[in-house]
């Protein structure tokens, strides 16, 4: 068969003009893309940077819209809508992250944690432990337990901490004795709450060796022993804690001088508080010293003359108006209105501050009701601090 050379030089402008036309498709559909998706997620972002969340949501589903299997616009609008508080939005974004096949194993595993934090910030605890456990062996691993943690210790799940708690010391992640001396201390209450005082007993001296330096497990030993009516032991139970937690004598003094009042060690007692005292003054440990001297000798001015040292040393409002209280004025009639004046001044004095968020409180915490931090509460009043 012969071969027709016309049908090639027709073939040939005809291929050009068509390959001419689709590449010029292509442009202009390249063109429309890059003008709508980035416009989109620059007007997005520049709502985000002046905190017009609203507007910013908008922008960026109008992206999203525009480029569907960009991931990047997915994880900016969870985001988004976790802080905006509409943690179900962000279920969803992130929940059709993880449904699509074609996402790498980084995004799947950064769309994971997404999720996690989505129903952490829901109060969906379950849920957000299901979540948090798929993260292991991830590079949100750390991040993961870390949530885990603060998740048991929300739901009161001491057990499942002190796991947690164990991995992250092992990881060099920190020191967590401290933490876990904690979590025996909450255990224990729970046995003795429930007079199971034998187990109570050995959770509080586990504790007491796993954090040899910690106050509380000897102090909730102390407290246990006092209330079976064994002053004795609890006496000696918290005269180990003058030379193991010596910055948490403010807050034994005052049960140690119940118990030595108890158990006949006044003299002793009061000869350790007074060792402290010169050592490092504090209101708690003198208000130690003056009731432990009122039961040898009553209530006498030589008692409240160690509030006028404490005053040499330190300007205390508190030790003044402890001093006045005593103290006959020169117009009398007018004594009790001035105290209570002091007392009311003085009250704000008295308080326990949390070093991590500033939450104020009458009586002292081990772990903060603000700010869920563990021994951030100082053993000083906040005059002292």
């Amino acid at each position: 068969m012969d071969f027709d050379l016309s049908w090639i030089l027709l073939g040939l402008p005809l291929a050009f003009v068509l390959g001419w036309l689709a590449s010029r498709l292509d442009l202009h559909q390249l063109r429309i893309e890059n003008q709508q998706a980035p416009k989109a997620y620059f007007k997005g972002l520049n709502f985000l940077l002046n905190e017009q969340q609203d507007q910013a949501i908008d922008a960026f589903i109008e992206a999203v819209q525009s480029d569907p299997d960009t991931s990047e616009l997915h994880f900016a609008l969870g985001n988004l809508f976790r802080r905006r508080g509409e943690y179900e939005r962000a279920v969803r974004v992130h929940d059709h992250l993880l449904s699509r096949g074609d996402l790498s194993l980084a995004d799947r595993q950064r769309a994971q944690h997404a999720l996690a934090l989505d129903y952490l910030k829901a109060g969906l605890l379950d849920r957000a432990e299901a979540a948090l456990l798929k993260l292991e062996g991830t590079p949100f691993e750390t991040q993961a337990q870390l949530a885990l943690l603060a998740n048991y210790e929300r739901s009161r799940d001491w057990t499942h901490a002190a796991q947690i708690a164990q991995k992250l010391e092992l990881s060099k992640q920190g020191n967590f004795s401290g933490r876990l001396a904690h979590y025996l201390c909450e255990k224990a209450s729970v046995c003795i709450a429930n007079k199971e005082y034998i187990q109570a007993r050995s959770l509080l001296e586990e504790a007491i060796n796993t954090a040899p330096a910690a106050p509380r497990p000897r102090i909730d030993l102390a407290s246990m022993f006092n209330d079976q009516g064994q002053p004795e032991d609890a006496y000696r139970t918290l005269e180990k804690s003058f030379q193991s937690t010596r910055t948490a004598l403010p807050l034994i003094a005052g049960p140690f001088a119940q118990y030595a009042i108890g158990s006949m060690h006044v003299p002793q007692a009061l000869e350790l508080l007074k060792t402290s005292y010169e050592q490092s003054p504090s209101l708690d440990v003198l208000d130690a010293i003056v009731a432990l001297e009122a039961t040898l000798t009553g209530p006498s001015p030589t008692a409240r003359d160690w509030y006028v040292r404490h005053l040499e040393h330190e300007p205390s409002l508190v030790a003044a108006a402890k001093w006045i209280a005593g103290e006959k004025l020169e117009h009398e009639q007018f004594h009790p209105q001035v105290q209570r004046a002091l007392d009311h001044a003085v009250k704000p004095l008295t308080r326990y501050r949390c070093a991590a968020c500033g939450f104020e409180a009458k009586q002292h915490f081990w772990q903060c009701p603000g700010c869920q931090a563990w021994d951030s509460y100082p053993a000083r009043r906040v005059e002292e601090l």
